[in-house]
């Protein structure tokens, strides 16, 4: 089976996240990048899939030359092969994004399985996958947590509310995964050292501008904590009783 996993560059979350002053996008002047949780475990169900299959496992992603480091990761994580579609102007509109996969998918080999996360871990927008299977016409499944091979089709599982739905789908498909498919790999020396050699072959590609728009972001309100002094010594006991009653801890 001949897999592929697009990915996504996106700011590491580990410090504060600025916003530029428009405050309609983020300043990255100062942060490092990486690739989403999601993705992360759809690049090792890749490499798993092929070596189960004796096929190939690919990563794609759309962006300048920057974006290059994210791609070698995914590929010292067990990826074969590497593409980055140059698309200026596309990155942060998941409508122009999908097109511009859509006409690499196009021109490249044809692949069996084209995985996504289940949202990228900056936007969240959640559309590149489905709608790339809609222009491709081909099956989608997302939120998947378990993939396994069949002859001509894949198995596809999905947690839904208490029970578990498994769909077939015929090949090619695509789907859209999340964190906890699977345990991704921590790259080895070895596997750094042969990600630094994989050529990465460059698509050009010109997709129409999307509809979509930012028009401002907004920090999440900070959680602050509160402390509230419920009594001195025996005085206190009445409240803290109630407490413990609204709690459920005792009755």
């Amino acid at each position: 089976m001949d897999v592929l996993v697009c990915v996504k560059r996106v700011p590491a979350v580990g410090a504060e996240i600025l916003l530029t002053p428009d405050a309609t996008a983020i300043d990255t002047r100062h942060l490092g990048f990486t690739l989403g949780p999601h993705e992360e475990c759809a690049v090792e169900e890749a490499a798993r899939l092929a070596a189960r299959t004796g096929g190939s496992a690919g990563v794609l992603t759309v962006g300048g030359p920057e974006t290059e480091e994210q791609l070698r990761y995914a590929v010292s994580m067990g990826a074969d092969h590497a593409v980055r579609v140059d698309a200026p102007g596309a990155d942060g509109d998941p409508e122009a994004v999908a097109a511009a996969i859509t006409d690499a998918l196009r021109a490249l080999p044809p692949y069996d399985l084209v995985l996504f996360g289940a949202a990228s871990a900056d936007a969240g927008h959640a559309q590149v996958g489905v709608r790339v299977a809609h222009a491709l016409r081909r099956p989608v499944v997302g939120g998947v947590k378990g993939i396994e091979p069949g002859d001509g089709s894949v198995s596809l599982r999905r947690e839904a509310g208490d029970g578990v739905a498994v769909y077939e789908a015929p090949l090619p498909a695509v789907a859209a995964v999340l964190e906890g498919l699977n345990l991704p790999r921590y790259p080895t020396i070895k596997g750094r050292l042969r990600a630094k050699k994989v050529p990465v072959r460059v698509l050009d590609a010109a997709p129409p501008a999307g509809n979509l728009r930012t028009r401002r972001l907004r920090h999440r309100p900070e959680a602050r904590a509160e402390t509230v002094v419920l009594g001195r010594g025996a005085a206190a006991a009445p409240a803290v009783v109630d407490v413990l009653v609204d709690a459920g801890v005792v009755r």
